[in-house]
């Protein structure tokens, strides 16, 4: 899967008159009023009163940016993101949601950079006091920002945007804008790929240089038809991928695209999932016969968009933009029954086998409904238990949802602050460490899944702690194969901590040694680190 860089172009709206009239007018020194944007995909992206709109990088009135800060690359395909880009537009980042105080461009600059890689512009920005925008300094903020709007768009484009405002949007139109934007993107890829393509052939062509030149003074000849002949064959390859035409290019691009995620996957691990232990279509039944009448006209319809997802083999395009706050009433919602939760838990497990499923899961970055109610998992009942570990199982299933699992970006709860990746720690440590065999097993596929990730150090340390614990309770050799895996990953991830935590705490991995031969290696392989 390729990677692209993630950019933040801050621009300071005052031209540097805040830094200098600040102190007179509001008392304390202000470096700007900030305007921000995402570059990604060598396109600038940015939210106003208009919506959300792009340009080339640096196209606007505002010309370049003060400061090009960079927030690191994302994986997330071009494809996906602008379907993202799409949904935000008519949702969270439609034009009349804009506010200058609180919901502004730096917020969207925010979410996409959440989105793309995990990362967080900087404080002081999202920090802009309102005392600033609502004094003379910011008077003209609303205004700078509707010029920049217009100097992102031919004025051709403007005309399209009003007649697209007082029209219906259809699935159709928002296709093709998709397509439209995919093609721009799959143009620069095009240039990028020819590129790689002549270096790649120059460089091939100083090989066999370098080769004729030793040939020569070896043998003192070599036929001069031999070399053209490798020459033209190399040219003629080149010259038809470049006469391919755009459409060909794009498919040939997304195929080449698919061969990379399907390589990275076969590269990888493979992950324990539960494909066959959830009937989607009983469940579903189920949960509808425990709800039926107690829902709003708007909830109703979510349960509608969620069996077209799940059995009328709909994308996550079916979703609407309440479904989340449907899935937030059932499962906080205590007077309905425990069943409800269980039920509508198992159908999400089924759903986080679903390639899509990270569109419905960045929709749950500002309210965390799923993994707020996941870190209660030791105040739930076993059956609930049950089930969110099985939906964290499955969540393996895909690159990016596993990824998602992992993301660092902390959030306030209940007093306390949490993130993704320490939910989904706490809910591998209590299903590994319950006294109900099934949590436990789920537990040991969890810990299994994280281990065939990247983790930190501190996250490492943390699973060790448990898995020592755990081999205490003398566990199957599945779960002590998944479990020694685990442990094999972790030395070499904290090769000081780790190991000094084995040999302190014990059990000694040895003490396991032949209850399979494949357990075997692996305490081999731990023992390596100890010694």
């Amino acid at each position: 899967m390729s990677t692209h860089k993630v950019e933040l172009y801050i621009y300071d709206l005052s031209g540097g008159m805040a830094a200098t009239m600040s102190p007179m007018l509001i008392g304390k020194r202000i470096e700007g009023i900030w305007h921000t944007s995402i570059v990604v995909y060598n396109r600038e992206y940015f939210f106003g009163s208009s919506g959300v709109e792009s340009c080339n990088p640096g196209a606007t009135v505002l010309g370049a940016p003060l400061k090009v800060q960079p927030l690191g690359e994302t994986q997330v395909p071009y494809s996906v993101f602008i379907d993202y880009i799409n949904g935000l537009s008519e949702s969270t980042y439609a034009g009349a949601t804009y506010n200058l105080f609180k919901h502004n461009c730096n917020n969207f600059s925010e979410d996409i950079a959440q989105f793309l890689c995990g990362a967080s512009i900087p404080k002081y920005i999202l920090d802009l006091p309102n005392e600033v925008l609502s004094s003379s300094l910011g008077a003209a903020y609303p205004a700078l920002v509707a010029q920049l709007e217009k100097s992102a768009r031919p004025i051709a484009e403007e005309q399209d945007r009003a007649h697209h405002r007082n029209r219906e949007q259809s699935p159709d139109f928002d296709q093709l804008n998709s397509q439209i934007e995919e093609a721009r993107y799959n143009s620069f890829l095009l240039a990028q790929r020819r590129k790689t393509l002549k270096d790649k052939l120059a460089k091939k062509e100083r090989k066999r240089e370098k080769k004729r030149k030793k040939i020569l003074r070896e043998v003192g000849i070599i036929p001069v038809e031999i070399r053209q002949d490798l020459v033209m064959a190399d040219t003629e390859a080149l010259n038809g991928d470049e006469a391919q035409l755009p459409s060909d290019q794009a498919l040939a691009l997304e195929e080449e695209e698919k061969r990379d995620d399907e390589e990275k996957k076969k590269a990888r691990d493979p992950p324990i999932v539960y494909k066959d232990l959830i009937d989607v279509k009983t469940e579903f039944d189920a949960l509808i016969g425990l709800i039926d009448g107690k829902l709003s006209p708007e909830e109703q319809r979510s349960t509608e968009e969620l069996h077209q997802y799940m059995l009328g083999d709909e994308g996550s395009w079916a979703l609407g933009d309440g479904f989340l706050d449907f899935v937030g009433r059932l499962l906080n919602d205590k007077e309905l029954p425990v069943e409800v939760r269980v039920r509508l838990l198992n159908i999400l497990s089924v759903a986080a086998l679903k390639d899509d499923v990270i569109l419905v899961l960045h929709q749950d970055r500002k309210d965390h409904v799923l993994m707020n109610y996941a870190y209660e998992i030791d105040r739930l009942t076993p059956q609930e238990q049950e089930a969110i570990a099985l939906f964290m199982v499955n969540m393996f299933e895909n690159l990016s949802s596993s990824e998602w699992l992992l993301y660092i970006s902390e959030w306030t709860y209940n007093n306390q602050q949490t993130s993704n990746i320490r939910v989904t720690t706490k809910v591998a440590v209590h299903s590994l460490l319950s006294d109900l065999p099934v949590l436990q097993e789920r537990g040991s596929a969890i810990v299994h899944n994280l281990a065939c990730k990247e983790v930190f150090d501190d996250i490492a340390v943390e699973l060790t702690m448990a898995l020592l614990q755990y081999f205490n309770s003398k566990p199957a050799e599945e779960q002590l194969f998944r479990c020694m895996k685990a442990l094999a990953k972790f030395v070499q991830v904290s090769t000081q901590e780790v190991p000094q935590l084995i040999q302190m705490i014990g059990p000694d991995p040895k003490s396991f040694k032949g209850t399979s031969e494949r357990i075997d290696t692996l305490i081999e392989q731990i023992g390596t680190k100890l010694r």
